[in-house]
């Protein structure tokens, strides 16, 4: 797991290879970040207890977005809070990325399937998005 940090520390984007994991699970979020990512290694016959989540009050003040690449490859641009660039990673199969602060851009390098994952609602681009 590769964490990007801000100059004053501050988290900004995880970048996760599954190739890592070690053991069955690794929570990749933090607990306090509103978008919770974690890897699970699964044997055949695995289950869990059957559930539903509870309904709970949550102030959510921004939106942050997870990518898992399931074919192909990508570029990930990673941006600081000023939309300064701060570094780039490929992602292949496997891979995650996870943006909870600051900015970001992709490139499909060869055909690629994605996951893309954020918490809502949407309010739209207008509301949602600050383009760099």
């Amino acid at each position: 797991m590769h964490k990007i940090n801000s100059k004053n520390g501050e988290l900004l984007h995880i970048y996760f290879n599954s190739d890592s994991l070690v053991g069955n699970r690794i929570d990749i979020s933090p607990d306090e970040e509103y978008l919770q990512v974690s890897c699970l290694s699964l044997q055949n016959g695995k289950t869990f207890d059957a559930h539903q989540h509870l309904e709970n009050i949550r102030k959510i003040t921004m939106t942050q977005e997870s990518w898992v690449v399931v074919k192909g490859r990508v570029k990930v641009y990673y941006y600081d809070t000023d939309g300064e660039l701060i570094t780039t990673k490929e992602l292949e199969a496997g891979d995650c990325t996870i943006t909870f602060r600051g900015g970001h851009n992709y490139e499909c390098l060869d055909d690629a399937l994605v996951y893309e994952f954020k918490n809502g609602p949407y309010l739209g681009k207008s509301k949602d998005k600050e383009l760099l």
